[in-house]
């Protein structure tokens, strides 16, 4: 055998082998942005709006609870709309948390889902896309009111941690008659 025809064969001899191998190679992942739902997430109907009783009635709540655990928080329910219905800031609650406690309801009542799925999403799932969409806030402390299967607001705490804030939120919606 030539040089030139040895030199052929060691040159082609990896693509010749690799070639079936290429063949049968599983096609990539699927992106998990691509999936298409069977039904619409947080697909739940809009009600009357909460009234304002009943808002109170859930501040009340909440704010009973954050006393009960020493927590100085911002207390808002919005209805269904993302309108502010009622607000509360404890003695000594951070002024910051005045708008946040507001957005984060807000949001819960706009998107229909509590804050924590947009916090989870972007830490946990890499879904930084949720960044640009219209008044997010992607921080725990947003939950939305569902009476009857429909929603009629949404509660949001501010002022502690995320964590916190949550709890206070989940004690004023229990509140809910």
């Amino acid at each position: 055998m030539s040089p030139k025809r040895i030199l052929a064969a060691a040159v082609l001899a990896p693509f010749l082998v690799a070639t079936p191998a290429f063949a049968q190679a599983p096609a990539p992942a699927a992106n998990p942005m691509d999936n298409v739902p069977d039904k619409m997430p947080f697909d739940i109907p809009y009600g009357a709006p909460v009234s304002l009783d009943q808002a109170h009635a859930m501040i009340s709540a909440a704010v009973a609870e954050a006393k009960k655990r020493d927590w100085k928080l911002n207390v808002a329910v919005v209805d269904s709309g993302g309108n502010l219905v009622a607000f509360a800031r404890m003695d000594g609650a951070q002024l910051a948390s005045i708008s946040i406690s507001e957005h984060k309801a807000r949001t819960a009542a706009k998107y229909r889902r509590e804050t924590k799925a947009f916090e989870n999403g972007i830490q946990q799932a890499n879904l930084h896309y949720l960044l640009t969409l219209d008044d997010v806030i992607a921080s725990r402390g947003g939950i939305p009111l569902v009476a009857d299967g429909k929603l009629v607001g949404a509660i949001g705490c501010s002022g502690g941690t995320g964590s916190q804030d949550e709890v206070i939120c989940k004690a004023g919606a229990a509140a809910l008659k």
